[in-house]
């Protein structure tokens, strides 16, 4: 049979809370960390980076546009009694003969509308959500650190911790989720611990938006015969 028992703590840092015993006799453990220094006129940067699908969208504006012009040129090319393109003579016919209600039809709105709302939500979001802005001692330097750097950096972290056998940790944008096993020491002195090791490791990190931490340790798991 095998056992599987675990403490967990989750807290905003960097708030200093104690918490009393729980029905489980498990205390919670305090962590804090003060903020990385800034100067008066910079700004905290907490504002994410703007991927590059800028680009790609600037040149899909200018095929429209050339498709625009196009279509614009022939217009003015039957009014002066010219003939107009084939290919605007048959997308015209097509229109008259065809109903609204046509299969073809819905299905071409639909999807010339799922691009516009595309297109639109790619302008107005910035992307690149992998990428965690860190706080700007100096106005004219912004810098940002990749999420999978930072979680390895806190896994190297909790490893040098007593009695952690293995950890898993997922940073998000708001959240540090931070799983480990232990194989020695008591739960609740080794969550204490990861949660001061780990508390000093944000600090380090220089984050902009300071996440909250939520350590969670687990026995490993043993067969017994029997």
């Amino acid at each position: 049979m095998s056992e599987s028992q675990g403490s967990e703590s989750t807290r905003q840092l960097p708030v200093i809370e104690k918490a009393a015993e729980s029905e489980l006799g498990q205390s919670a453990s305090a962590a804090a960390y003060d903020p990385l220094p800034t100067s008066d006129a910079a700004d905290d940067g907490d504002g994410r980076f703007w991927s590059k699908r800028r680009v790609p969208a600037g040149i899909l504006a200018l095929l429209v546009l050339a498709g625009a012009g196009l279509l614009l040129y022939d217009v003015v090319a039957v009014r002066f009694d010219r003939p107009a393109m084939a290919w605007r003579r048959s997308l015209a016919r097509e229109l008259a003969e065809r109903p609204l209600d046509d299969t073809w039809v819905l299905v071409g709105a639909g999807v010339a509308a799922a691009l516009g709302l595309w297109l639109l939500v790619l302008a107005v979001t910035p992307g690149l959500r992998d990428v965690l802005p860190m706080r700007r001692p100096h106005a004219d330097v912004r810098a940002g650190l990749h999420r999978g750097a930072a979680a390895m950096v806190l896994r190297d972290r909790a490893m040098e911790v007593s009695g952690v056998r293995s950890v898993r940790v997922r940073v998000g944008r708001r959240k540090v989720d931070v799983r480990a096993v232990s194989h020695f020491r008591e739960l609740d002195d080794v969550r204490a611990d990861l949660d001061t090791a780990l508390a000093e490791s944000i600090k380090g990190l220089g984050l902009a938006r300071r996440p909250a931490l939520s350590v969670h340790v687990a026995r490993a798991n043993k067969n017994r015969k029997g």
